[in-house]
């Protein structure tokens, strides 16, 4: 956990990043850590050996450098990456009056994405896990297991699965 000042308010945080199939939007792999670290540096712990296609946010732009030098190492296949572009660099003038193709590329890019944070909104209103209730990583990673483990089981369930 990392903690943090905001004002004279002292805040204990942590992330966790959650690897999700596409196609089902169930969790596969999740890891956690402290507030302060950056989320692509555990993107290489959050890609499987069968995955083709990676996504994320304009923040794992850097991703391709960190994976696929690992994966050749280990003779694996190299990964597509699928990032969105930052928003200031999509800027078209407002006189044109076609479509704007790169807009709509990222949109679908971000409708793919979105499954990763189905099983957060379940874990956060379904469950009531919004604040961490421990100081330690590896307690709350024990609770997350059992919590993301039981999100499946209820997309499963909805599903008729």
């Amino acid at each position: 956990m990392h903690q943090s000042k905001k004002g004279n308010q002292w805040y204990f945080g942590m992330k966790v990043h959650a690897g999700v199939d596409a196609g089902s939007g169930y969790v596969h792999t999740i890891t956690g850590t402290a507030g302060n670290v950056h989320d692509v540096t555990e993107t290489p712990n959050l890609v499987r050996e069968d995955d083709g296609v990676v996504y994320g946010d304009s923040g794992y732009l850097d991703a391709p450098g960190r994976i696929n030098p690992y994966r050749k190492e280990h003779h694996l296949p190299e990964v597509e990456f699928r990032i969105n572009a930052h928003p200031s660099s999509l800027k078209m003038k407002d006189s044109y009056q076609g479509i704007n193709w790169d807009k709509e590329e990222e949109h679908r890019k971000s409708a793919v994405r979105c499954k990763v944070e189905h099983p957060f909104l379940i874990v956060k209103r379904q469950f009531d896990y919004a604040k961490v209730v421990y100081r330690r990583i590896k307690k709350n990673m024990n609770r997350f297991h059992i919590l993301f483990a039981s999100a499946n089981l209820l997309m499963c369930l909805r599903a008729g699965r």
